[in-house]
């Protein structure tokens, strides 16, 4: 009866053990991948080098920035709609990009597109001089 307590006791301890590391482990890939995603954000570089293709697109008053990123990742703007999106939310456009026509290259990150997108607002003129 001893020598299967004691075998228990190993098997449960080994076990442990590997539910430990399998943890550990997950958690270092998990970090890995949200600071990979945190550094994009902030560097993430053109999807062309050099003189990139002009492409034309319009942006509706209706679209998400999700929207946005998906159609500029269809187009061959940008690597990934959802890195997109967290860069329009945290950049200085945010209230500034508005819809129209554009004309965007592979060769801009997407800050140099978000800045090509602004749009001036139109100022209201109240009371006549």
């Amino acid at each position: 009866m001893k020598v299967l307590n004691v075998v228990g006791a190993v098997a449960g301890a080994i076990f442990r053990l590997v539910v430990a590391i399998a943890v550990v482990y997950f958690i270092y890939q998990g970090a890995e991948i949200c600071y990979d995603y945190g550094y994009r954000i902030f560097t993430e570089k053109p999807v062309a080098s050099g003189e990139g293709r002009t492409v034309t697109v319009t942006i509706t008053e209706s679209m998400t920035p999700l929207e946005i990123g998906e159609l500029f990742e269809s187009r061959g703007l940008v690597r990934d709609a959802k890195l997109f999106t967290m860069q329009y939310y945290l950049s200085e456009y945010t209230k500034e990009v508005g819809p129209g026509t554009f004309e965007l290259s592979t060769a801009m990150t997407a800050e140099e597109m978000m800045a090509a997108m602004v749009v001036e607002k139109e100022e209201t003129e109240e009371g006549g001089d």
